[in-house]
């Protein structure tokens, strides 16, 4: 730690002229845990943990370059000022509404491809996307970014955070708001509350755990980015808040929608790919008896 600040080093080691900072150490470490969920998740459902493997090797590559290009066009003067700082990204700016975009086309494209359903496939993986989201926050609270306007001192002890983290808070002298931590507590919560539900016989539908993991972390992360002070902002409004919003309101629609208006009914999650699996042996069926 720094001892005038009690600021943590963002290098986690050095390996001669190379350095590995803590902020890419600890997105590699969500991302294993999600695809590790994940695996375990595609099995139970039909889908299998290879195709997940299959998967990762697309979709976290894409999740990457939609994050930073995204983040990259709001800040475009900065970076063009210095175009070598794009592909710096152990120095943070990864925006995540970036990666879900990009992310999700490349799933979708894939799971056309090979066949998965769609609404099956992000199912599974999105309580796993919000834990990788909730471990990755502690990235930007080693690297001090992505936190919240300035309190003081006594506002984050009425908080019972532990030492470090306050002192990490502490930045030019200056107290600020641990964003990073209201959201990855928020993740947490939500991640919780979807694994229990998902879980459930023929209680969920198809789409259901994804769009409520859309609708709950627009939820939370539209009130945490009002205390954000390095918001990306467009015509006045901060970008993040507006598509949190969108995200909300779109998700709750679509769920009473598919629910309760939409023909035939989607099927339940928790029969994984069960209904195409009969579908396909009532075709043979068919097929044979013509």
């Amino acid at each position: 730690m720094n001892a005038a600040l009690g600021s943590i080093d963002p290098i986690a080691f050095r390996l001669g002229p190379i350095e590995v900072a803590w902020y890419g150490l600890i997105i590699v470490v969500g991302m294993f845990v999600a695809v590790w969920l994940s695996m375990k998740e595609a099995n139970k459902r039909g889908i299998g943990e290879d195709f997940i493997i299959d998967l990762a090797f697309w979709i976290i590559p894409a999740g990457i370059i939609g994050a930073r290009l995204y983040y990259v066009l709001f800040e475009l003067p900065t970076y063009l000022a210095d175009p070598l700082r794009i592909f710096y990204f152990w120095e943070g700016g990864l925006a995540i509404y970036g990666g879900l975009i990009l992310g999700f086309i490349t799933l979708y494209m894939y799971s056309e491809k090979r066949n998965v359903p769609v609404w099956l496939l992000v199912d599974v993986l999105a309580p796993h996307v919000m834990i990788a989201q909730a471990i990755g926050r502690w990235g930007n609270f080693i690297n001090q970014e992505a936190h919240g306007t300035e309190v003081t001192r006594e506002f984050l002890e009425g908080l019972r955070l532990p030492e470090f983290i306050i002192e990490q808070m502490n930045i030019g002298g200056a107290y600020y708001h641990p964003t990073f931590l209201y959201e990855s507590v928020w993740n947490v919560i939500g991640f919780t509350i979807l694994m229990i539900v998902r879980a459930q016989t023929r209680l969920l539908r198809r789409g259901e755990a994804f769009l409520g993991y859309l609708g709950w972390y627009g939820l939370g992360r539209f009130f945490i980015e009002g205390l954000r002070t390095d918001s990306l902002y467009m015509g006045g409004f901060r970008v993040s808040q507006v598509l949190s919003l969108l995200l909300f309101v779109g998700s709750i629609g679509l769920i009473v929608y598919r629910r309760f208006y939409e023909y035939p009914k989607p099927p339940y999650y928790t029969e994984g790919t069960k209904p195409e699996i009969e579908f396909e042996e009532k075709k043979k069926k068919y097929e044979a008896n013509k």
